[in-house]
């Protein structure tokens, strides 16, 4: 039994067919990285899988649990966290507020000790964690928002576009941040324009064109696909 499994999603934005009989799976421990262009539907499958989207057809299951037509407030108490594109982090509200949030369906020493775990992966959170969080840089939002959905301690944690906006100092950081938290037992489902950097850390790869996965494989091989190196890797 995989962790996710994802058959046959369709979605549709009105009349826009976005998702087309998409499937795949992931595995407790992988990092899989989806990749594609600029409104190939990769972030709308994030949503159906979070339930911020509904599908007209298809099914989402998580640890052999049917969570197709799951209310959407339910997700993260299953264990499954999102951090979405753009961070969305409450700009108003302070860094150690945002944190706080992140942890709603956890006991007061439980969230707790998530603080003590997100500080220690984030050092200038626990610098910062009084400062407004619109006041924080780009990078400094993303890893906000990272922490944030790790306070929930979730089994998966689907990222999306983590590396978008941020300079190469960032996103280096950003995705050695990613390996530590795959390596700390949490699987990944990562979202990501930036082909190369997604495929450099993935376990497995699924390429997204235009709603339907193209290709498949282990991300060591697509790395050195041809066809993936023209469309995705610009060489």
């Amino acid at each position: 039994m995989s962790m996710l499994e994802v058959t046959d999603l369709n979605v549709y934005y009105g009349m826009i067919h976005a998702i087309r009989d998409v499937s795949f799976t992931v595995e407790q421990g992988e990092v899989i990285a989806l990749i594609g262009a600029n409104g190939a539907g990769k972030t709308t499958i994030l949503h159906t899988v979070t339930r911020l989207l509904a599908s007209k057809s298809g099914s989402v299951q998580f640890e052999g649990k049917d969570i197709t037509h799951a209310p959407a407030h339910s997700i993260v108490r299953l264990g499954m966290s999102h951090v979405p594109e753009g961070r969305r982090v409450f700009a108003d509200l302070s860094v150690y507020e945002n944190l706080k949030l992140g942890a709603y369906t956890r006991s007061k020493a439980e969230t707790e000790e998530s603080l003590q775990d997100v500080y220690k992966r984030f050092p200038r959170l626990e610098e910062r964690k009084s400062q407004l969080s619109g006041t924080l840089s780009g990078g400094e939002q993303q890893m906000l928002a990272m922490g944030r959905a790790l306070m929930s301690r979730p089994k998966i944690i689907l990222m999306d576009e983590p590396s978008m906006g941020l300079s190469p100092l960032f996103v280096n950081e950003i995705f050695n941040i990613i390996q530590e938290v795959s390596a700390s037992g949490t699987t990944v489902l990562l979202v990501e324009q930036n082909a190369k950097k997604a495929l450099s850390i993935a376990d497995r790869a699924y390429v997204l064109e235009t709603g339907k996965i193209i290709k498949s494989g282990a991300a060591s091989d697509l790395i050195h696909d041809e066809d993936i190196k023209k469309a995705y890797l610009g060489e």
